[in-house]
């Protein structure tokens, strides 16, 4: 199973959604996305094109964020099509303690 981790927060990228082969496995909040852990097929496709490294094995994750990726998968609305990164995107991969700034918030799919 792969999970998005802290780097995504501030970011979201949705390239991960694009190569996914399984419709529903995303599900996006207001500054990141997460890995339906029931629904991932382990077939790594997301973690290849991620631009913020967010995701990875959960062999290679904390616990919270396996965590994280199981609580919000079952709340926030699935995202099955790529959309624009947030504002700063770019700006905002490298940046530190990014956990501090995670929001529960769904975001709305129009």
């Amino acid at each position: 199973m792969y999970v998005v981790g802290q780097n995504c927060l501030g970011c979201r990228f949705s390239d991960c959604v694009d190569v996914c082969p399984v419709k529903d496995c995303f599900k996006i909040g207001a500054n990141m996305v997460v890995i339906d852990p029931t629904l991932c097929i382990d077939c790594g496709l997301c973690e290849k094109v991620c631009p913020a490294n967010a995701i990875t094995s959960d062999l290679n994750s904390e616990l919270k964020w396996i965590e994280h990726n199981a609580k919000y998968s079952q709340i926030w609305p699935a995202i099955n099509t790529v959309i624009a990164p947030m504002i700063n995107a770019q700006a905002n991969i490298n940046l530190q303690n990014k956990e501090t700034k995670f929001d529960a918030t769904a975001q709305e799919i129009n």
